[in-house]
């Protein structure tokens, strides 16, 4: 008798499993008063969205409420896709003025810090971001399959692992004693040669980062650094890019000097980080060679008004002195060259969740504000090859999206307050 009631409730179950199924499957709508079609390059006004799961299957004008299925009222709203920051930091501490902070904590305590730094992120309005490294190794993978398992809310991410960097260079902790030891973990990716970066970015890349990050030249924030000096030889540079390659992947390489942007994209890197002294000889080879630029030019203001309350050392605040003009004057450059520009920030640097602050800066300096929008939309999932995915909303895509209560078009600063978001469907902020 028990067997025979324990089949009869199992047979019920597998009758009521695709009623669960099809109610699973009743789309969303989102009635979008105005609607950015980033792909276009355009404004849409009464718009209808359907979802369907976590994507986009639909999108046209509003005509009558649709019955089928609950309709989100954002016809008061801008709604644009959600936004893409192409260089953040989010495990570990925020920038400090001691340069030993990343030994100060626990790679436990690392993960809670970056639970907190993705939540963030994502409550304003950055639905995927690239992780652009980290001190302790791997930390940034763990993080991204945490929130891809939804374990934790955030972003979507593609993370790089670990820094490849020149011993004593930019991607490590330096300005300590000689004697004191730095973990092994925290010098994953330290190369001495080309073959050395052969073995280190193959090891990197299958322990689970989604492309590399080489530090090619001198950093403003590591002490002992000069950020136009080349670090990683052309051979160097080049090994990793065929690794990458290999893998199916790409390199990108933080390069502040003038000299080591040239290397990095005569050797193939994809995109530039920073690019802070970039001269006309290396805008030109940019655009010839399609590669991307991701500078953080909101940053510079930060670190000088900031740092300098905060007694930040003084080489980092006289670096940062020498590059800030500089660097924005390179991107006015390269904007009118016509170089790929994708939105990065270097969140983490400055406090995570204000991502938004720079896209005025990038008005300010020569791209109108549709083309700042784009470069954290399409441009930015162009660079990640996840055009087909993100930065859009339209039929296929993840229904990332947020809205603001305003025009960005005609206030981009109003973008730093998002008063709706949703990642995949699922509204996370309301």
């Amino acid at each position: 008798m028990i067997h025979r009631l324990a089949a009869v409730a199992v047979a019920g179950l597998a009758v009521l499993s695709p009623l669960a199924v099809q109610a699973q499957a009743k789309p969303t709508y989102v009635h979008a008063g105005k609607l950015i079609d980033t792909e276009a390059g355009r404004v849409l006004t009464n718009q209808l969205i359907r979802i369907e799961g976590e994507r986009v299957v639909a999108v046209g004008p509003w005509t009558t409420a649709p019955t089928d299925g609950p309709v989100l009222d954002w016809s008061k709203l801008t709604v644009l896709p959600g936004l893409i920051d192409m260089h953040t930091h989010l495990v570990d501490e925020e920038q400090t003025d001691n340069i030993a902070q990343p030994l100060l904590t626990t790679a436990a305590q690392q993960a809670y810090i970056g639970a907190a730094h993705a939540r963030v992120t994502l409550m304003a309005g950055f639905t995927s971001v690239r992780d652009v490294g980290t001190w302790r190794a791997f930390g940034d993978v763990a993080l991204r399959d945490a929130i891809d398992k939804g374990f934790v809310p955030g972003p979507r991410m593609s993370v790089a692992g670990a820094y490849i960097t020149a011993p004593g260079g930019g991607g490590e902790i330096t300005g300590i004693a000689a004697d004191v030891g730095i973990p092994a973990e925290m010098r994953r990716g330290v190369v001495e040669d080309a073959a050395d970066t052969h073995r280190k970015a193959h090891d990197i890349l299958v322990h689970g980062a989604d492309f590399l990050k080489l530090i090619a030249t001198g950093a403003v924030l590591t002490e002992g650094t000069e950020p136009g000096q080349l670090e990683l030889s052309a051979d160097e540079i080049a090994a990793a890019v065929d690794e990458a390659a290999q893998r199916g992947t790409y390199a990108t390489a933080h390069a502040h000097g003038a000299e080591g942007i040239k290397v990095a994209v005569r050797a193939g890197v994809r995109s530039i980080e920073h690019g802070s002294l970039i001269d006309d000889e290396g805008i030109a080879l940019m655009k010839a060679k399609g590669a991307y630029l991701v500078a953080d030019i909101y940053n510079g203001d930060f670190i000088d008004a900031y740092g300098t309350a905060h007694h930040w050392p003084e080489g980092m605040l006289r670096k940062n002195r020498e590059t800030t003009d500089a660097q924005r004057e390179g991107f006015r450059k390269a904007v009118k060259a016509g170089v790929k520009i994708a939105y990065g920030t270097d969140a983490g640097v400055y406090p995570h969740g204000d991502n938004a602050r720079q896209m005025p800066y990038m008005v300010k300096y020569g791209m109108t504000p549709m083309q700042a929008i784009q470069s954290a939309t399409t441009v930015a999932a162009a660079l990640m090859n996840k055009s087909a995915e993100v930065g859009a909303v339209s039929p296929g895509h993840y229904a990332d999206m947020v809205a603001v209560a305003g025009d960005p078009i005609a206030d981009i600063a109003i973008l730093s307050a998002v008063a709706k978001v949703m990642k995949g469907g699922e509204v996370v902020k309301d």
